[in-house]
């Protein structure tokens, strides 16, 4: 039967991000349960055990640090990505 707490994480990442965004980060990691936590250092540490926690952390971590404008390019181009995917579906 396959355990996944034996399986070892992917990496152990720190974070650098400023201390106010870092307990937002924090906490929302926490309700996606992702592993991570804050050393006495002042760091965000966080376990990723696979692509998806990635892919997660990632997002979350853009949400923070990402300015307004690199928000808006990012959505547009993920909605031209689902338009074209739709395009190429329907022939």
């Amino acid at each position: 039967m396959f355990d996944s707490h034996s399986v070892p994480p992917l990496a152990s990442q720190i974070v650098g991000i400023s201390r106010p965004n870092r307990w937002q980060v924090y906490h929302r990691l926490q309700e996606l349960m992702i592993s991570c936590w804050c050393p006495n250092d002042g760091s965000l540490r966080v376990e990723v055990n696979n692509s998806i926690e990635a892919i997660l952390v990632r997002s979350t971590v853009q949400q923070f640090i990402a300015s307004r404008g690199e928000l808006v390019d990012w959505l547009e181009r993920c909605w031209r990505t689902k338009n074209s995917g739709d395009l190429n579906s329907s022939g």
